[in-house]
């Protein structure tokens, strides 16, 4: 897993500009295969599980690691399915933070 599983979410301070589209595919090819970045706007990537209790458990335990860095996915749960969206939603569009929280995720799903 790439380096950026080991970073913190920094909290966005205002008027913070989003990353550049350059800067969106670095990132992104650090994270796990999957993730896509969705009009320079969001990252989204959905998750498949055995069943929905599978899918739930994998639902907290993401909470619980987006509760601690204090930044927090759009999150949609079905059964056999998760799926995430993320973006800062202060600014309105894609930060380190962003692909750092994916990351995160994205390690979760490997265990």
């Amino acid at each position: 897993m790439s380096e950026l599983a080991q970073r913190k979410c920094v909290p966005c301070q205002g008027g913070t500009p989003p990353l550049l589209p350059e800067a969106s595919r670095t990132l992104q090819s650090q994270l796990g295969g999957g993730w896509q970045v969705q009009q320079n706007h969001h990252l989204e990537k959905t998750f498949a599980f055995p069943d929905f209790v599978s899918a739930l458990k994998f639902v907290n335990r993401a909470g619980e690691v987006a509760e601690a860095e204090g930044h927090h996915p759009d999150v949609f749960l079905a059964w056999g399915k998760v799926g995430f969206k993320i973006w800062t939603h202060k600014i309105d569009g894609l930060t380190e933070s962003d692909f750092v929280l994916a990351a995160k995720i994205e390690r979760l799903a490997e265990r």
